[in-house]
């Protein structure tokens, strides 16, 4: 018998104890990684060139504060804008949803908003022309379409929430492609028109012609506005989703903090399994004691005996973790709350090194005992 035969012998002698131990270990970091993921995708919205150039313009006292539609003609005039259009969140319940509706409704100016959506696929030249002629059409995301059966020249009709008025929509085309394949865009005119023409937006939609002239525009914008009866606040499409987040009070704390309970119970369960292993062999490290066996040689069998358990939990946790988010649809499985959920080689690493952490800590105290009991106290050891 080689060493590493009578590692594994040792580790698998208690066969109920050790399964026990390795899904005790594996759970926990799925948890972790589940978490960690989570928390990302939460707090980390998408950020590519897109989102850096396109600027969202709100009133400056609430984001329920209407802006005066004659804004317009100011915003227009301000250079290193290309394209700009109302986007006022209508907030309606589809039919069949009670509470809230998992995709959005914008409404916006289809002739103005082509730039603004230049990334988004499947929608002809036909389609776009047939939305722009029709003021109560619209356009829908894939994921929205898929998840409801709908296809093009289906209506859909919309219960108003924020808006004391309902809709009634035909869809013109779907789109793919964008980094949010839910949302569904329809004409700020039909708005207007079915609320008696208030003369008012939700907020103003624009892009920037280049990432360097984006900072400038948002301070152009800003001044423009400025000690009048609606000043405004003008920030990148990403800072104001992080707005957004920053409203679930603080989700990292309370994330992290069940991380970190998770890993302490782990260690808890881990140092107690392994204790109760070694302490059930105390005579038989006694008697390697006796043969010849140095301090540092056993010490070596009881680490890699727990650290072996350990890594296999890991790779069974957090790697399923991986397989398992890869291969499946989170957005359809979350019904549109997560675009992604992917497993990044730091969470994985954060997995693994948690995993060593625990291996190191539960042979520890183990080890100590070895260390401090004579070969003689060892040989009285009950088993």
């Amino acid at each position: 018998m080689n060493l590493p035969s009578f590692i594994l012998k040792n580790a698998l002698r208690n066969k109920r104890r050790a399964l026990l131990s390795v899904l005790s270990v594996a759970m926990s970091l799925f948890l972790l990684v589940t978490l960690q993921v989570a928390l990302r995708e939460l707090t980390n919205p998408i950020n590519d060139e897109g989102s850096s150039l396109r600027i969202i313009v709100r009133n400056k006292v609430s984001l329920a504060q209407p802006l005066p539609a004659r804004q317009l003609q100011t915003i227009d005039r301000i250079p290193g804008i290309v394209a700009v259009t109302p986007f006022s969140f209508y907030g309606g319940l589809y039919k069949g949803d009670e509470k809230f509706t998992s995709f959005a409704q914008f409404a916006v100016d289809p002739q103005r908003s082509l730039p603004l959506i230049s990334d988004a696929k499947g929608v002809t030249k036909e389609q776009l022309e047939a939305w722009i002629a029709d003021r109560t059409s619209c356009i829908l995301g894939k994921m929205t379409a898929d998840r409801y059966g709908l296809k093009v020249g289906d209506r859909m009709q919309f219960t108003g929430q924020i808006y004391p008025c309902d809709l009634e929509l035909k869809i013109a085309g779907i789109y793919y492609g964008t980094a949010d394949d839910r949302n569904l865009m329809f004409h700020q005119k039909y708005l207007d028109e079915l609320l008696g023409n208030p003369g008012t937006v939700g907020t103003w939609w624009l892009l920037a012609a280049s990432i360097a002239e984006a900072p400038l525009v948002t301070d152009r914008i800003n001044k423009a506005f400025a000690n009048t009866s609606a000043e405004v606040r003008a920030e990148s499409e990403r800072a104001f989703v992080l707005g957004f987040v920053s409203m679930w009070a603080n989700i990292k704390t309370l994330i992290s903090g069940i991380s970190i309970v998770v890993v302490f119970a782990l260690i808890l369960v881990t140092v107690s399994t392994m204790s109760m292993a070694i302490r059930e062999r105390f005579r038989e490290l006694a008697i390697l004691k006796a043969i010849g066996f140095k301090r540092r040689e056993l010490f070596v069998l009881i680490l890699a005996e727990s650290f072996g358990l350990a890594m296999f939990g890991a790779l069974l946790g957090a790697g399923g973790a991986w397989a398992l988010f890869n291969n499946i649809n989170i957005q359809k499985m979350t019904n549109g709350m997560f675009l992604m959920f992917e497993v990044t080689p730091q969470m994985l690493g954060l997995a693994f090194a948690v995993a060593a952490l625990l291996g190191l800590l539960s042979a520890l105290l183990p080890m100590i005992n070895v260390a401090r009991t004579s070969v003689v106290q060892g040989l009285k050891t009950l088993d």
